[in-house]
């Protein structure tokens, strides 16, 4: 990992004037949490009201599979906060099947379609597929051009070259930084750390990337994806970077975004608490808001 630590201590010293945190999860929703993560909350209308009063972001992967309706998108913005962001992932037929060309049309119904959530759609990411490599980098300015000004957007690379701190890898770079977007880092250390001891882990390493985690912040809402597995100390290990690079982005006047993931995206909320913990600790005068967590549930046996 590089250029994770050493914040500059003279950054700045009024922290109660540090922009916030998104710390989020890839869903909203999961069956488990009802008698788990909100099971001692008050009833809500809806999984999502739950879940914008302990996290203020979600990594919205529904949208790159299909799109929503309209009366779902008008009960997301009714379900939510003001200072709640949504982060939602362009549609496939953008990202991977035109790979940015020629979609204009999709481009503009989806962003329609989100439209209503005004100032809570906080980021568009654009999530490339590994064939979108250093050739088609002028595909991608074009895309980011044609965007309307108030978007913001982050960017997911997956081709090697980008991580290979080459020539292709800062033309990247630059290309965001002009363009005053987001590049993702993808952090799946932990992931693939340990033995593969489940089929559910096994499934995970073959679905994400195995990747460097190489940093840097090319906007003003940098984003981290982390990956964890079902070991803590594996995770407390991968994640004792990330308070330290989260405060020294803050200092900068930077608003990070952290999502958490696990295998089994059920135990994803105690790997952000956990994050959580570490950061609060570490920085106690910026603290974090802890989530409504009891003691994890273990691990149930299949049969």
């Amino acid at each position: 990992m590089t250029n994770i630590h050493n914040p500059s201590s003279n950054a700045g010293n009024s922290f109660s004037c540090l922009p916030p945190v998104y710390i989020g999860l890839p869903m909203w929703q999961h069956t488990q949490w009802l008698r788990t993560w909100f099971a001692g909350l008050p009833k809500e209308p809806s999984q999502l009201s739950h879940y914008a009063k302990e996290c203020n972001t979600v990594e919205g992967n529904t949208t790159f599979y299909s799109l929503p309706h309209p009366d779902a998108v008008t009960r997301w913005a009714d379900s939510v906060g003001p200072d709640f962001s949504f982060t939602f992932k362009f549609n496939q037929q953008i990202t991977h099947v035109h790979q940015l060309q020629h979609c204009d049309e999709e481009v503009q119904t989806q962003l329609a379609l989100l439209a209503p959530l005004q100032h809570k759609l906080g980021m568009m990411l654009v999530q490339l597929p590994a064939s979108f490599g250093p050739e088609k980098l002028t595909i991608l300015r074009h895309f980011l051009n044609t965007l309307p000004q108030h978007i913001c957007v982050a960017v997911e690379v997956r081709h090697p070259l980008f991580f290979a701190k080459g020539e292709a890898e800062k033309a990247f770079n630059q290309l965001l930084i002009k363009q005053r977007a987001n590049r993702v880092i993808m952090d799946t250390r932990a992931l693939f750390s340990g033995p593969e001891d489940s089929e559910v882990l096994k499934d995970v390493r073959e679905k994400k990337p195995r990747v460097p985690v190489n940093v840097i912040a090319t906007a003003n809402k940098p984003m981290v994806r982390f990956i964890g597995n079902d070991n803590k100390a594996d995770n407390e290990r991968c994640l004792a970077p990330w308070p330290e690079k989260i405060h020294q982005w803050r200092l900068a006047g930077k608003t990070p975004y952290f999502f958490c993931h696990r295998p089994d995206n059920k135990d994803a909320p105690w790997l952000a608490q956990q994050f959580i913990d570490m950061y609060n600790q570490r920085f106690p005068d910026t603290p974090l808001p802890n989530l409504s967590l009891k003691q994890q549930p273990s691990q149930s046996p299949l049969f």
